[in-house]
C-alpha cells in the first residue's frame, strides 16, 4: 500500500529533543519530513513525561536552562504559555547528613567537622602543587581538581553508582565535559557568598546570579515541549510514525531507503537526507552494506537506568528537586521530588511522590527485577535513609529507560571517531545528532543545538557547520545567565551564513574551526 509519508525530503530517526527540533525547523522551512519513533506512545526520548493515574514522572529531571539565545527562543516559540519559574534546590546525602549543592562553605565545614575539612583542604593543596601529569581517567582528573579527600567524599561513590565501573576506568573526557569550569576555589567562594547572603549584586535593579538558583519548567513536565513540537510537525503536513523501529538503512539511487518495522509490518520511506539520533551502535548494525567501523560501534557501551516512583501518604518529604545519594548502604543514586519540579506533577495534595533512580545495565539483576520487587526495594531504602516511614508508602510504579547515558570508557573516543569518519566520508547526506546519535553526554539544549546546525547544513546544501563542536568548550552547565549567548558554534568556513535558516536560528559569526575527535 502506498502512503503519503513514504516520500520525504528528510527522514528522521528518533523523536527525542534532537530529532523533533530538526523536524520542527524543517517543517517551518517547508520541507517534507517523516519522523520514526520506536516507542508506541511517548515522544521526547529521555525528556518524555510518563503519566500514571494522573501522576507525572520526569525521566531523569530536566531543568530548562540554556545560555543559548537560539535555544531559549525556540523553547518559547514551541511552548509559549506553559512555562513556570521554579526554585533550584539540590543536595548531597552523605553519612546521614545533607550538603547543599553547590556547596555552602559553613554548612560543609560544620557537617564534615574541622579535622576532616582541614584534611580536605590539605589534600587539595597537595594535588594542586603536585598534580598527576598523565590524566587519563575520571579519577585522575577529579583528584587533580579537588584533591583525593574530596574526591572520595563527593565523587567516587556516586559516580561509580551511575556508571557501574571504577572511577579509574572512566575517561577523563567525561569529567572535563561535565565538571569543566567548576573549580574548588570558585565553589568555596560562591559557598561563602551564599552562606552570607552576598551572592546577589544589584545590576540596574536586577539580581545577578553566580550559580543557577531558579529555572523554568513546563508545568506538566518536559514531555509538554516535545508533544507540542510533534503537534506542530503534524499540523504542518508532516508525519511522526509511532511504534516504528529502524530495520535497515541503505542508499537508493541518489537518496536513502529507510525500512522500518511498525505495528502494521514493514514500511519504507524514501528520502534525500537522513538525520539519526539512534544510538551509534544500533545505527551501524542497520546500515547496508555494513560499515567497516561496525566493530568499533559494537564496542560502544551505554548505561541504562530505571525510576521507581513511590506515592507516599505524607506532606512533601523534602523541598529539593532531587537529592544525590552518596551512600554505599543503598543502591539508589538519586531521588527526585516531583512536586518540587511542578505542583501539577502530583494530583493529590495529600500524597508526596518521589522517584528513586537506579542506574543499571539492561539485562542485569536490577533491570530484570519485577516491578513489585523494585517497589519493595525503593520502599526499604527510603526507610534506611530516614526519608520516610515505609508504612506510609501507598503505591508505586516503575519506568525503565534504556541507553540513557553513553559510557565514556578508555576507548570510546577512538571508536566514535572511526565510525564518524567513515560515515561522513561515505554518506554526506547522513547526519548524526543528539546524545546517543553522537555518543556524547550532551544536555537537552546541546542536543537541540546539534539538530539546529544540522538543519542549517541541509538547507545550505553543504556540511558547513561542525556539529561536533557543540559543547566542546562548555562551561559549568549551571552557571551564567539564560539566553546570554547568541552564537551557537562557529561555522567551518567564511561563507557559511546559511541565509535560508537565518530567520529561524539567528546570525552566527564566521570563525574557522578544525575537525576534532569526539
Amino acid at each position: 500500500m502506498n502512503h503519503v509519508a513514504d516520500r520525504a525530503d528528510v527522514a528522521i530517526i528518533g523523536a527525542g529533543p534532537a530529532g523533533l527540533t530538526a523536524a520542527y525547523l524543517l517543517t517551518k522551512a517547508g520541507k517534507r519530513v517523516t519522523v520514526i519513533e520506536k516507542h508506541p506512545v511517548y515522544v521526547g526520548g529521555i525528556s518524555r513525561t510518563v503519566e500514571h493515574k494522573g501522576f507525572r514522572f520526569d525521566i531523569g529531571g530536566h531543568r530548562f536552562f540554556s545560555k543559548s539565545r537560539e535555544v531559549v527562543d525556540l523553547w518559547n516559540e514551541i511552548l509559549p504559555d506553559d512555562f513556570i519559574e521554579r526554585p533550584r534546590m539540590s543536595r548531597i546525602y552523605y553519612e546521614g547528613k545533607f550538603y547543599s549543592y553547590p556547596l555552602r562553605a559553613f554548612e560543609a565545614l560544620f557537617n564534615l567537622g574541622v579535622w576532616r575539612s582541614t584534611l580536605c583542604m590539605a589534600s587539595y593543596a597537595r594535588w594542586k602543587l603536585f598534580p598527576k601529569k598523565d590524566t587519563r581517567s575520571f579519577q585522575d582528573w577529579t583528584i587533580n581538581q579537588f584533591g583525593a579527600k574530596l574526591f572520595g567524599i563527593f565523587f567516587k561513590t556516586y559516580t561509580e553508582k551511575v556508571w557501574g565501573m571504577a572511577c579509574d576506568e572512566i575517561s577523563a573526557d567525561w569529567a572535563a565535559q561535565r565538571i569543566k569550569g567548576l573549580s574548588l576555589g570558585g565553589a568555596v567562594l560562591d559557598g561563602f557568598k551564599r552562606s552570607l547572603g552576598l551572592n546577589k549584586k544589584p545590576n540596574d535593579g536586577m539580581a545577578t546570579k553566580t550559580l543557577l538558583e531558579s529555572f523554568r519548567y513546563p508545568r506538566q513536565g518536559p514531555g509538554m515541549m516535545w508533544d507540542a513540537a510533534r503537534d506542530h510537525v503534524v499540523a504542518g503536513g508532516n508525519h511522526v510514525l509511532m511504534g516504528h523501529a529502524l530495520k535497515q538503512l541503505s542508499q537508493d539511487g541518489g537518496g536513502w531507503r529507510v525500512a522500518t518495522m511498525g505495528p502494521d509490518g514493514e514500511r519504507v520511506i524514501h528520502a534525500d537526507h537522513v538525520i539519526s539520533s539512534a544510538p551509534m551502535r544500533e545505527l551501524a548494525g542497520r546500515i547496508h552494506p555494513l560499515p567497516a567501523s561496525l566493530p568499533d560501534a559494537l564496542d560502544l557501551k551505554y548505561r541504562d537506568f530505571l525510576t521507581v516512583a513511590l506515592m507516599i501518604r505524607s506532606e512533601d518529604l523534602f523541598p529539593d528537586n532531587w537529592i544525590y545519594i552518596h551512600d554505599s548502604k543503598v543502591k539508589v543514586g538519586r531521588i527526585q521530588n516531583f512536586r518540587s519540579w511542578s505542583p501539577e506533577m502530583v494530583p493529590d495534595p495529600e500524597l508526596a511522590c518521589v522517584g528513586l533512580e537506579y542506574f543499571c545495565f539492561e539485562g542485569d539483576g536490577l533491570w530484570t527485577s519485577s516491578d513489585a520487587d523494585l517497589i519493595a526495594l525503593a520502599t526499604r531504602e527510603m526507610g534506611i535513609l530516614g526519608l520516610c516511614d515505609p508504612k506510609s508508602v501507598e503505591g508505586g510504579v516503575v519506568v525503565r529507560q534504556e541507553k540513557a547515558y553513553p559510557v565514556y570508557d578508555d576507548s570510546y573516543a577512538e571508536h566514535v571517531l572511526a565510525m564518524r569518519s567513515e560515515l561522513e566520508a561515505a554518506y554526506p547526506t547522513l547526519h548524526l545528532v543528539g546524545r546517543n546519535g553522537m555518543h556524547r553526554y550532551n544536555n537537552q539544549d546541546h542536543a537541540m543545538m546539534t539538530a539546529m546546525l544540522t538543519v542549517r547544513n541541509i538547507l545550505a546544501g553543504a556540511r558547513r557547520f561542525d556539529v561536533w563542536a557543540v559543547n566542546e568548550d562548555a562551561e559549568y552547565h549551571e552557571a551564567g545567565n539564560e539566553g546570554a549567548e547568541r552564537v551557537i558554534v562557529p561555522p567551518l568556513d567564511e561563507d557559511a551564513q546559511g541565509g535560508d535558516f537565518r530567520a529561524a536560528l539567528g546570525s552566527v559569526r564566521a570563525v574557522p574551526r578544525r575537525l576534532k575527535a569526539a
